[in-house]
């Protein structure tokens, strides 16, 4: 049996200096996985609600939210712990300017439910 070649994980050939190969990886990209159209729908809800409170929070705030913002996605490549960070600092400034933001607390609990948090 010499001569079986088994190659598991990464392979590098080196000929002498002549037709390298580089390094092989071996190894298959992770399966693209996509978020529910549930959780599509009350993200961009979400989002269409926070860029609305946006405009009536002082300029602190609106800062917060715009560094959320990008980490607030149905995107399962964000850290579950960014996204989860960036939905409980716009829920808390909801939560300050009372009324006005209840429907962003809402909506920041219906993500967090799909998201099993």
């Amino acid at each position: 049996m010499s001569g079986d070649n088994y190659y598991f994980g990464d392979s590098v050939t080196m000929n002498g200096g002549r037709g390298n190969t580089g390094m092989v990886k071996n190894q298959a990209p992770p399966a693209a996985e996509s978020a529910s159209p549930e959780l599509e729908a009350a993200v961009r809800e979400l989002v269409e609600l926070v860029r609305e409170l946006r405009a009536g929070v002082p300029s602190a705030s609106a800062r917060a939210i715009d560094d959320s913002l990008p980490d607030i996605t149905a995107d399962p490549a964000v850290p579950p712990q960014e996204r989860h960070r960036a939905l409980m600092a716009v829920a808390g400034i909801a939560a300050t300017v009372g009324a006005v933001g209840q429907p962003v607390v809402e909506a920041v609990n219906r993500v967090l439910a799909l998201l099993g948090s």
